[in-house]
């Protein structure tokens, strides 16, 4: 989602449209799954993808409809018999797409739009609620609310205000599941509606400070879940982006004051695993003068209590030193560089879903 708000951005600055299309509902395989987009321009350009091949071309010839309409709209698929006759997606799944417009001459949209982009940006996360029947669109209207917590929204649902205070209650058990859902519920005026809710997160952004053997372990897998991940190291034949494809930065930069290079924030994340202590201790002690998110540092508790002691006595308290994970990752017997890489993946995972909280 974070990379269709940018996209969506763009497309505002340039006063152009868009559909954009989601797969809502899927049962057995498919190539994408519930919550793939794509966002299809005028002309018929897209990014993103919901699977595809016929499943794909299918969604740029509804959206044809939908520009036409300003209505959305929903294509049913069935990837099986005569769905996927002379084609080679035979999953065996069906697929159903929800295909919305996307305005950039309807204020509302826009105005939504750019406030998720400004939160996202910021880290922080929301609900986007979508009412789902096209009546509930006609005359241009716009009937998405973007949850921002568990008191605060932008937008609107006409005639649904029921529908945004019973969401409101389950802001943070939204959040938590991560998953889009269409869900059934009831309108002020008592009658059925179908509402697509959807967890809006950015991807938080992690930085690996050190490119050994073990790092290399971790940025796929990190990526993997949904992490951007910025890799540094002091040495220019390890702080190579061919050795990080997954990585969206590899940056050669002295340990040294290397926080004033790199903007470190709250939603930020920080791994440690330069090759020794001295480099661990430089950005650690540089990572605790920023609120990072989460700070983890590789090594044995002998190395953690060296590097403690020499921080205290210059002057880091106690409680500077509890924001630290260390020894990273969690506590399950791993000893190979990709089973450190798992347990330390997994305490990032943990650590994001318990920072899903409604006051954020």
């Amino acid at each position: 989602m974070d990379d269709i708000i940018r996209a969506l951005e763009h497309l505002f600055e340039q006063g152009r449209s868009a559909v954009l299309a989601t797969i809502v509902r899927q049962a057995g395989p498919s190539p994408r799954g519930i919550g793939a987009k794509c966002l299809v321009m005028e002309d018929g350009a897209f990014t993103g993808s919901v699977g595809g091949g016929i499943l794909e071309a299918r969604t740029l010839n509804e959206a044809k409809r939908v520009f036409e309409k300003d209505l959305p709209a929903r294509l049913y698929f069935s990837l099986e018999g005569t769905d996927v006759a002379e084609t080679d997606m035979l999953c065996g799944g069906r697929v159903e797409v929800f295909l919305e417009p996307v305005r950039a001459g309807n204020p509302a949209a826009v105005a939504l739009f750019q406030k998720i982009r400004e939160d996202l940006r910021k880290g922080r996360p929301g609900l986007l609620i979508t009412l789902m029947d096209p009546a509930q669109w006609e005359g241009g209207r716009v009937p998405k609310v973007f949850l921002r917590n568990a008191r605060d929204s932008v937008g609107s649902l006409p005639g649904a205000g029921a529908v945004e205070a019973a969401l409101f209650g389950k802001w943070k058990k939204g959040m938590a599941g991560r998953r889009l859902l269409v869900s059934q519920m009831t309108d002020d005026a008592g009658r059925a509606v179908e509402v697509l809710v959807e967890p809006v997160a950015a991807r938080r952004l992690l930085y690996v400070f050190g490119a050994g053997h073990v790092s290399r372990q971790i940025v796929p897998l990190a990526a993997r879940v949904g992490f951007r991940v910025v890799v540094v190291d002091d040495r220019e034949d390890f702080a190579d982006p061919a050795l990080f494809p997954e990585a969206t930065e590899v940056r050669c930069i002295s340990f040294e004051g290397v926080m004033g290079q790199v903007p470190v924030d709250e939603s930020s994340f920080v791994v440690i695993v330069t090759r020794g202590h001295v480099g661990d201790k430089t950005v650690l002690a540089q990572a605790l003068g920023t609120r990072a998110a989460y700070i983890g540092m590789i090594g044995s508790r002998q190395k953690r209590e060296a590097i403690y002691q020499s921080l205290l006595a210059e002057g880091f308290t106690q409680q500077d030193l509890e924001r630290v994970h260390s020894p990273i990752g969690l506590p399950i017997g791993a000893e190979t560089p990709e089973e450190i890489a798992v347990s330390i993946v997994a305490e990032l995972i943990q650590t994001r879903a318990e920072r899903i909280k409604p006051e954020d």
